[in-house]
């Protein structure tokens, strides 16, 4: 691990120096906890290592910029998917004021600001998010600007349903907006295909509004098998989370349910959505403190209790998350 750091930074630093290419911003970022369990099993605890990511992003030229992010608490190689552990690998250009053009492995365009949020800001996610096979794939957006804080998303990209070998993709289109100075949105259509070739539509809808300190996120997704009608609300996703800033103090909360009908299946039994079971009825909720200690720059402490109806387990995790600035800063 020392060692596949080290050659990265070698290989990084001439790039650093070159009046053409440059690295605007190189850090590491980092989240390890006490993890805390208890329920029918009995107590158990460990301390783990949750997060260790190296990001890159800088410049080709004025107008093509690029960005990486490795993480490398994931399996690095896996024989099906070679960048398994690089969620993005892409460059983006930026042919005028309106027009964008991005192309590697990014995050795929499917609406939600947990699906959105940063993996390492995140304590526990949804199924659907723990589930989908790979939320970063390769492919390619082109973005539109309609007005300020208006712009159209589309995208065609390995779908996350697939392992990494099958040739199948996924099809997306993004709405990110902005009603009122205190609510925005990632709204999406996406039309996505298995490894069977089937087709499955997601619509969702993401809303973050914030009033001062206060901030509160409401996520909506339906799906449907387009091999047959359903009817909505038979396969769907709710998320809300709650968080108000305090001084250098997050007080947060964040509840999610998830439900399919067990009719969600085809003719031969299988289900039409492979990400949330068909016969799911899946609740989860928590809360939570964060202390950043130095500003809200460099060190984050979290002290996280949640619990949900599989697993039937209490949680609780003591933390800490920290960046380290090797060129630029935030």
């Amino acid at each position: 691990m020392k060692g596949r750091i080290a050659a990265i930074f070698m290989l990084l630093a001439p790039m650093a120096l070159s009046g053409q290419q440059k690295i605007d911003n190189l850090f590491v970022d980092m989240r390890t906890s006490f993890h805390q369990q208890s329920g029918d099993e009995g107590y158990e605890s460990q301390f783990t290592g949750d997060y260790l990511n190296l990001h890159v992003l800088g410049y080709i030229n004025p107008k093509v910029s690029y960005r990486v992010r490795q993480q490398f608490n994931k399996k690095v190689f896996d024989e099906r998917n070679m960048f398994n552990g690089t969620d993005f690998l892409y460059v983006n250009w930026r042919v005028s004021d309106r027009w964008n053009f991005l192309f590697g492995k990014h995050a795929v365009l499917i609406g939600g600001y947990e699906f959105d949020a940063a993996p390492i800001d995140v304590y526990y996610y949804s199924q659907f998010c723990n589930n989908i096979y790979q939320g970063f794939t390769f492919g390619a957006s082109v973005s539109y600007s309609l007005a300020e804080n208006q712009r159209i998303v589309a995208q065609v990209c390995n779908s996350p349903l697939s392992l990494g070998l099958q040739t199948v993709f996924a099809y997306n289109i993004a709405w990110t907006g902005q009603f009122s100075p205190w609510w925005k949105t990632i709204w999406t259509s996406n039309l996505v295909e298995d490894a069977d070739r089937r087709m499955i539509h997601y619509l969702a809808f993401g809303n973050h509004m914030q009033w001062g300190g206060l901030l509160f996120d409401i996520d909506f997704m339906n799906r449907s098998g387009l091999s047959r009608r359903q009817r909505l609300l038979s396969d769907y996703t709710v998320i809300s989370k709650i968080i108000w800033s305090v001084g250098n103090w997050n007080i947060c909360a964040k509840a999610g349910y998830e439900a399919n009908d067990a009719g969600n299946i085809d003719s031969g039994g299988r289900p039409y959505d492979l990400v949330i079971a068909p016969g799911t009825e899946y609740l989860y909720a928590g809360c939570g403190l964060e202390w950043f200690p130095f500003g809200r720059d460099n060190m984050r402490l979290h002290a996280v209790y949640y619990r949900d109806n599989a697993m039937h387990r209490n949680n609780f995790d003591l933390g800490v998350t920290w960046r380290v600035d090797i060129i630029g800063s935030r």
